[in-house]
């Protein structure tokens, strides 16, 4: 026998659209569950709320994301129990899905031994009810039919009306909202027309800014609530902010999809990014790797997937020894701040071991990428420009083979009177999957071509306006040479015993640059004073003294 303490009483509420919260209906159905509870001694439970504002039946989203799909997963787990009722004001509030899902949505409650009350008509639907009046059953189904037939008609109708205003504003004759999915939280819609929040632009600039720099998603947050600025209504978050560098909303661009047709509709929005801005912002997105990861010290040259062991071609790492003795002015000392080769640190495999302080090499490279003679012969524009354009013009390649396929097939499958081969369906789907990241990619590889097209190599009074603070070993001017460093190299190459490795006490180690384009060059430099002794080409060249760090001519 079922314990009358466990049987309670649910409401649940659900209005496609919040503003219909404001109706009677809201009131109506509450005071009819707390009646129909009180006639049958029983207890209306308001603990687990049930109230669903503002998400569709139609689409789901109060299963995936509201109150309904809580309630079916109490169900499961057994925190509500049998002989529990729930009162709705008609079944197409539970669902208005494809019928057989919306059925069987109503099954799993009915299943568990909880009964379902219609407040529109006073309905009772449980095991015992319909098993003694199976026509229940079937006039549940066309209720269900009848609510998602009426919802596919209006979602239909909108698509169309939202697909024909896109159309108008491509078209030029169209400058009104469209509303389909979320805005900016930048922005408000206001006297017809967007206009810009202030304090919100405010906090998003700066999270920009900071991310440029080389701060990753959780220092610019703490920043961010220190300075009291917020993104959104809110607040900042870690996750929402990689989202938020993503959106073709801060250049002015409304993207949308309706039944996979794709709109870009441009100057939508007022912008608070250039084109060219927008497009940097991308590529440093994809390039993780320059976050300046852990540590008080952020690294110039490792943690990028760029420094490479010369003699094993393992990456390089840092270690640095916070707790040892600092200088008279509290930094850490340059031989406490070392650079070691991974594999030899962890496996032993390297065949030249130790490890080297890494000041002296970041302190020659400064010096040297801080000579705009070096940095012209070291970097050449249109090798720069070569590769970006190889790879968009592969990325499109791809894309047309694969669309040139689904082109094929699809025709193919349109001309067949008989029924379709499943083979060949199987084979337009496999497609339709391989082509949306090609896609992706052509995206990706016209934003890293606009933004190299628009860069000149870095110039050297960038690295001067660094150098000073580096050496002092200000966080943020160490991030932005970490930038200047995977702006300009591909690839840093470090023998820290020379390309010709001796047990004899060699003063020297050598790094080899390669650059994003241009020759490759090596360094010869003071493991001591991180003065460069000698450059030379990479290949078939000797190296050349110097002076106080210059080439000699």
């Amino acid at each position: 026998m079922q314990d009358a303490r466990n049987i309670k009483v649910y409401s649940y509420l659900r209005f496609s659209d919040a503003r219909q919260a404001a109706g009677s209906s809201a009131d109506r159905q509450t005071q009819y569950a707390a009646a129909w509870a009180m006639q049958r001694q029983l207890t209306l439970d308001q603990s687990l709320s049930l109230r669903d504002e503002g998400l569709s039946a139609y689409h789901q989203r109060h299963v995936k994301q509201g109150a309904l799909g809580t309630f079916l997963q109490a169900i499961d787990d057994g925190r509500i129990h049998a002989g529990s009722v729930l009162v709705v004001e008609s079944l197409d509030r539970l669902s208005r899905a494809e019928p057989l899902q919306a059925q069987a949505q109503l099954a799993q409650i009915i299943n568990a031994g909880i009964t379902v009350v219609t407040a529109s008509d006073g309905r009772e639907y449980n095991r015992e009810r319909l098993k003694a009046n199976p026509m229940d059953l079937v006039y549940s189904l066309l209720v269900m039919i009848r609510a998602h037939e009426e919802s596919d008609t209006k979602s239909k109708r909108v698509k169309a009306a939202i697909r024909r205003q896109c159309e108008q504003w491509l078209a030029g004759t169209y400058r009104g909202r469209i509303r389909h999915g979320q805005d900016p939280q930048w922005l408000r819609w206001e006297d017809g027309a967007w206009h810009l929040i202030p304090e919100r632009v405010a906090a998003v600039q700066q999270a920009i800014e900071w991310f440029r720099a080389g701060h990753g998603a959780t220092t610019i947050v703490d920043r961010l609530q220190a300075v009291g600025l917020s993104i959104s209504h809110r607040g900042s978050s870690v996750s929402h902010l990689y989202k938020l560098f993503r959106l073709p909303a801060l250049q002015g661009v409304k993207t949308l999809s309706i039944d996979e047709t794709a709109y870009a509709l441009t100057a939508y929005y007022p912008p608070i990014l250039r084109t060219e801005a927008f497009d940097e912002l991308q590529v440093l997105i994809r390039q993780r790797g320059r976050r300046k990861g852990k540590g008080d010290i952020p690294g110039m040259i490792t943690g990028m997937r760029l420094t490479t062991c010369g003699y094993c071609g393992s990456a390089m790492v840092a270690q640095n020894l916070m707790r040892r003795k600092r200088d008279a002015q509290g930094q850490v000392q340059d031989t406490y701040r070392r650079l070691a080769c991974s594999s030899g640190t962890t496996h032993r495999r390297c065949p030249v071991g130790g490890s080297t302080s890494v000041a002296p090499i970041e302190r020659a490279l400064l010096d040297f990428c801080s000579d705009q003679m070096n940095l012209h012969a070291l970097v050449d524009p249109a090798a720069v420009h070569e590769p970006a354009r190889q790879k968009l013009a592969i990325a499109k390649a791809r894309a047309a083979d694969v669309e040139t396929q689904l082109g094929r097939l699809t025709d193919a499958l349109l001309h067949d009177e008989g029924a379709a081969p499943a083979i060949l369906v199987r084979k337009v789907r496999e497609l339709e999957d391989a082509l949306e990241p090609l896609k992706r990619e052509v995206v990706q590889a016209e934003h890293e071509l606009a933004t190299v097209s628009r860069k000149a190599p870095v110039a050297a009074d960038a690295w001067r306006a660094v150098v000073t603070r580096v050496k002092q070993q200000e966080a943020d001017a160490r991030l932005q040479a970490r930038q200047l460093i995977a702006d300009t190299f591909a690839r840093l190459v470090v023998y820290h015993r020379g390309v010709e490795p001796s047990d004899g006490a060699d003063t020297a180690l050598d790094l080899v640059l390669v650059p994003h384009g241009g020759p490759s060059r090596v360094l010869r430099i003071d493991r001591k004073t991180g003065a460069w002794l000698a450059t030379e080409d990479a290949i078939g060249a000797q190296p050349r003294s110097t002076d106080n760090g210059r080439l000699s001519q």
